[in-house]
C-alpha cells in the first residue's frame, strides 16, 4: 500500500480544498481494499452521489470520505442535519472513512474506517443554522461527535503511518457486526453506550460496581428509564453473548 499522494493530480486546481479532494479521493480509490468484506478494491461513485464516495461492487456497503491534515478532534463537520438524520433511518448510511495526512509531503499518517451500525442519533450535534446574509441563508449542517464513539468503532488501517494487517482489520470488522443486526436504533444506542463506559473504565477486567458508577450519566441520557442497572445488566449479558466481552466470575467480565 503506497502511503503518499499523487501531488500531480493537484496540478489544475487553485482551491487547496479541490486538490485535497482529487488527490485523497484518487488515493482511496487505487489504495484501498473493502474492510467488510476484504474484497481487493473499491470503486469511486460519480460526482454528488448521495449515498457516499465510494463502493464495493461485491459486497454493496458504502463509504464517505473525510480529510483532514490535523487530527481529528472531538467533532467531525458533516453536511446536511436533516439528510444524516433521515440516512440513519434507512438503509443506505454510509460507512466513514477518515484520513489524516501531512501538509508538508503529503503522506497519509492515519487512515481509519467507522462502520455505518455505530451512528446513532446521540452522536449527531445539530448546527446553527446559517445567518441570513449567508449564501446558503438557513441552511442546517450537523457535526458527528467523534468523542461518543466507542474505540471498536474505529478501526485503523493505517495508524501513525503503519499499515495495519488486513485480517486484523477484517476481523475488528466482524467483532462488531451484531450491532448492525439490531434494527431498533435506541436499543442500539443502548449497547454503543455500556461499550462507551466500559472503554472509560479502561481496564482488560472490569466489574459490576464499576459499570454502575455510569448510572447518573446513563439515566439523564435515558430519563424514560427507570431501571438503569438492570439495563445496564442486560446489556453485558448480550455484549457477552454476542462475544465482545467475557464472563470471568460474577460481576466480573473481561474485553476480549
Amino acid at each position: 500500500m503506497n502511503l503518499s499522494f499523487n501531488i500531480k493530480l493537484a496540478e489544475g486546481y487553485s482551491s487547496p480544498t479541490q486538490k485535497i479532494k482529487k488527490m485523497s479521493e484518487s488515493w482511496v480509490d487505487n489504495e484501498m481494499y473493502c474492510p467488510n468484506c476484504g474484497f481487493s478494491s473499491i470503486d469511486k461513485y460519480e460526482e454528488n452521489k448521495p449515498v457516499g464516495d465510494f463502493f464495493c461492487s461485491k459486497c454493496g456497503e458504502d463509504y464517505e470520505l473525510k480529510s483532514k491534515k490535523d487530527k481529528f478532534g472531538t467533532k467531525i463537520d458533516d453536511g446536511a442535519y436533516r439528510i444524516m438524520i433521515e440516512r440513519l433511518k434507512s438503509d443506505n448510511n454510509p460507512n466513514f472513512f477518515l484520513l489524516n495526512y501531512n501538509a508538508s509531503d503529503f503522506k497519509i499518517k492515519t487512515f481509519f474506517v467507522i462502520p455505518k451500525h455505530f451512528f446513532t442519533p446521540d452522536i449527531i450535534e445539530k448546527r446553527k443554522p446559517l445567518s441570513q446574509t449567508a449564501r446558503r441563508a438557513g441552511w442546517v449542517g450537523c457535526n458527528i461527535l467523534f468523542n461518543n464513539i466507542p474505540q471498536s468503532g474505529k478501526i485503523y488501517i493505517i495508524k501513525n503511518g503503519s499499515i495495519e494487517p488486513k485480517n486484523a482489520v477484517l476481523k475488528n470488522w466482524q467483532r462488531t457486526l451484531f450491532l448492525k443486526e439490531e434494527r431498533k436504533i435506541e436499543t442500539r444506542g443502548w449497547l454503543l453506550d455500556v461499550m462507551n463506559c466500559i472503554d472509560i473504565i479502561n481496564k482488560q477486567k472490569f466489574n459490576l460496581n464499576e459499570i454502575y458508577l455510569f448510572e447518573k450519566t446513563l439515566s439523564k441520557k435515558h430519563p424514560n428509564n427507570k431501571h438503569i442497572k438492570d439495563k445496564i445488566r442486560q446489556q453485558l449479558q448480550i455484549l457477552r453473548d454476542r462475544g465482545y466481552i467475557k464472563f470471568i466470575e460474577k460481576g466480573v467480565y473481561q474485553k476480549i
